[in-house]
Formats: structure tokens, C-alpha cells, sequence
């Protein structure tokens, strides 16, 4: 019974983490919602209905405290823009949720990861998130990970880059990357995803990829919000030679997005980012009224309010 499955989220102050929370509740499961500091989540309108413990991914005897009796482990927290090395922490934080995993008895991870092209030079936020799920992989314990694009929602910092930048350049000289491909998937749809990998038979520990039913270039994608947005239509000139060095800074420069932040993105943009395989369909069909289209994802965006604990850059117009 759904009921009696116990998730603990980690990183439940974070984009994911505090609409995940609510999903699960919704659905019937017991959550446990974790976060450095519980107090922040005080005012969560599902704080009465789920249990608040504090960990933190670097401190491995706070995990084993945390994990104590769950079924369901969702990974949820990454140091992008927030550690000069995150690349070193989020490896040693996978090792950490592994070894408190396995001494709690915690049945299944589920890790939401980014979509790439196999056998592509990876940009530094792309190999971590790929090396975070390979370990959680080899750990032993039935793993599910989830490999999503441009995740569509108020909040989350891919879409509002996209979002910053369109709204303040209506001419904007461009990396060539506007020209690569991406399969963007709306908040709702990651999360129906997530909510449902908490129970779904899976054959064995390994990637499934999840995206929304359009593939369409960057360049594309900013059209499409700039028309839903009300804006007049963007003019792109893509100057080859701007690195992704000069583009993080030039982004720093025309946003409000910390650069520690803004440069893994931007150099994750360097290749395309596109479902590789539907086998996520045999595991976790979609949801029934089907994927949201990338247009509707941006006109429900453009209607979202973002939650309290929300970069206070998210949302702005």
C-alpha cells in the first residue's frame, strides 16, 4: 500500500525538493522532509502533515540519524553555486548518502540527474551529475535515476536563465549553442515522474531519461517564451567564437543569477540535450492527460508564483 512506503526528500528547501514534498503527501506516502535548517521550512503549508529532520549531505552521522526508517531516499541536493568545488562535494555527498543508506536499510534512491549525449565531453556540471548516479548506482541498492533536460517552472534555474535573458536582451549576440537541441519537460511532469519512481517496479538499478513531447532548438525555446511572455520577437546573432568562459560572464553581466551558478549552466548548454531512448515508457507511463507541450509548460510558468524558499531571483520579470 502506498501508505505504508516512507520517503524521505532531501534538499527540501531546494526547487525540486519543496514541490516534491507535497506531491508524495498527495499521492498517500509517509514524508520526511529533510534540510540543513528544518526552521526554514516552518512555514511549508504541508509542514502538519510531514515530519521535518535535519541533515546534511556532507555530515555523514546526520545522514544515518535521518535515513532511520524509510523505505525511499530522493536525492535531490546539489552544491552548483554554492562550493568552489562542487564537483569533489556532490561525490563525496553520494558516498555519504550511499553509506547512511545501507546502514538505515533504505530500500531505493531515486536521484534526478541531466539529460546528455552519450559519449559527449560533458560540461563539469553535467560529469558530476553523471558520476553522482554512477555511484549511487554501484552502491548496491535499487536505484532509480531520472535524467531530465530544461525542467519548465518558476524556480528552476535552466528555465530561469532562459527567462532572464529573454526578458532583458531583445538583441543579443549568442554562443553557437543556440542552435543546439533540447527536450525541455514542465514541473509538473518531473514531478509526476518522481512521485511515481517511489513504487514502480523497475527491472534493475540503472538511467532512464525523461523529457517533454517537443525537441526544439535553444534559440527556438526563446522565441517560444518571449511570444507567451508578450514580448517582441528576439534577434539572435551567434557569434562562434564566444567561449563558454566569455558567455558565463556575459550572462553574470545581463542577470541576476550568481555566477557560481550561471557558468555550470551556461557550459552545460555546449551539447544537446535530448531524450536518448523512451524506456522510461515500460517503467512509469506518462501521466494520463499526456506530457505537457513546451508552450503550455511556459504559459503555466508565466502563471506560477514562486515558493518562500525560492532563489529571491525567481520569477522576476
Amino acid at each position: 500500500m502506498a501508505d505504508n512506503i516512507r520517503c524521505l526528500v532531501t534538499g527540501a528547501t531546494g526547487y525540486i525538493g519543496g514541490r516534491l514534498v507535497p506531491a508524495l503527501l498527495d499521492r498517500g506516502l509517509q514524508v520526511r522532509a529533510m534540510a540543513r535548517t528544518p526552521e526554514k521550512l516552518d512555514d511549508a503549508p504541508w509542514r502538519s502533515q510531514a515530519e521535518v529532520v535535519r541533515g546534511d549531505l556532507t555530515d555523514a552521522d546526520s545522514l544515518v540519524t535521518a535515513f532511520a526508517d524509510t523505505d525511499v531516499v530522493y536525492y535531490l541536493v546539489h552544491s552548483m553555486g554554492t562550493s568552489k568545488d562542487f564537483v569533489a562535494e556532490e561525490a563525496e555527498s553520494a558516498r555519504n548518502v550511499v553509506a547512511a543508506a545501507r546502514k538505515a536499510g533504505v530500500r531505493r534512491l531515486v536521484y534526478l540527474s541531466g539529460l546528455h549525449p552519450s559519449g559527449a565531453e560533458l560540461s563539469r556540471h553535467l560529469t558530476s551529475r553523471t558520476e553522482v548516479g554512477e555511484i549511487l548506482i554501484d552502491s548496491g541498492i535499487e536505484t532509480v535515476v531520472l535524467q531530465a533536460g530544461i525542467v519548465i517552472g518558476v524556480g528552476s534555474a535552466s528555465f530561469e536563465l532562459m527567462r532572464h535573458l529573454t526578458n532583458r536582451l531583445p538583441v543579443m549576440t549568442t554562443p553557437k549553442w543556440v542552435h543546439n537541441k533540447i527536450q525541455p519537460i514542465g514541473i509538473d511532469d518531473v514531478l509526476h515522474y518522481l512521485v511515481e519512481a517511489a513504487t514502480a517496479p523497475v527491472p534493475s538499478s540503472r538511467t532512464w531519461d525523461i523529457g517533454g513531447p517537443d525537441v526544439l532548438e535553444y534559440g527556438e525555446a526563446m522565441q517560444v517564451y518571449a511570444e507567451e511572455a508578450g514580448l517582441r520577437r528576439r534577434f539572435l546573432v551567434v557569434v562562434p567564437g564566444l567561449t563558454p568562459t566569455i558567455a558565463s560572464w556575459w550572462v553574470g553581466l545581463v542577470t541576476p543569477m550568481p555566477a557560481g551558478l550561471a557558468r555550470p549552466l551556461v557550459e552545460s548548454l555546449e551539447c544537446d540535450a535530448v531524450m536518448g531512448d523512451h524506456a522510461i515508457d515500460s517503467v512509469i507511463r506518462p501521466p494520463e492527460k499526456g506530457l505537457t507541450p513546451y508552450r503550455e509548460a511556459v504559459a503555466a510558468a508565466l502563471r506560477q508564483e514562486p515558493l518562500p524558499s525560492d532563489p529571491e531571483w525567481a520569477g522576476k520579470r
